[in-house]
């Protein structure tokens, strides 16, 4: 018998939640649709674990470090290994997508090519360097 699935929803452990939250909020265009409970703390409010959701698109992502434990900046060797994860999303026009994430400031790895597999793509990194890498058909020229 088959396994029965239907998605499937990345989590990633991110250094700042707020910061990660808004980015993929204000520039993905993602909406949060769960957190954990909001703590208070003298820093701010935040929470530790959020749900984001962009069509039929479903992030979670979780602070990297407990309450009191987070260092003052975030540690070079594990940020580093977070380009071992790409997350794909489809993109019906890879061009004006990457146009217009550029006047957001966003950090490009790769600038919009066709691969040898025929497809456009371009890859930013999101706050915590996750490559983000935006897909599609290739350009019509």
């Amino acid at each position: 018998m088959a396994l029965d699935v239907d998605g499937l929803c990345p989590l990633l452990q991110v250094f700042d939640m707020p910061t990660s939250v808004k980015f993929y909020r204000e520039v993905l265009g993602f909406e949060l649709v769960g957190n954990s409970p909001i703590v208070h703390s003298p820093q701010g409010d935040y929470f530790h674990w959020a749900m984001l959701r962009r069509g039929s698109n479903t992030l979670m992502l979780n602070t990297a470090y407990d309450e009191g434990e987070r260092p003052p900046a975030p540690d070079p060797a594990r940020v580093a290994a977070h380009s071992d994860t790409a997350l794909f999303l489809g993109c019906p026009d890879v061009d004006a997508t990457f146009n217009q994430l550029l006047s957001f400031g966003v950090r490009v790895l790769e600038k919009p090519m066709t691969t040898v597999y025929r497809m456009r793509r371009f890859t930013i990194a999101d706050p915590d360097g996750y490559n983000l890498s935006f897909q599609g058909p290739p350009s019509a020229s």
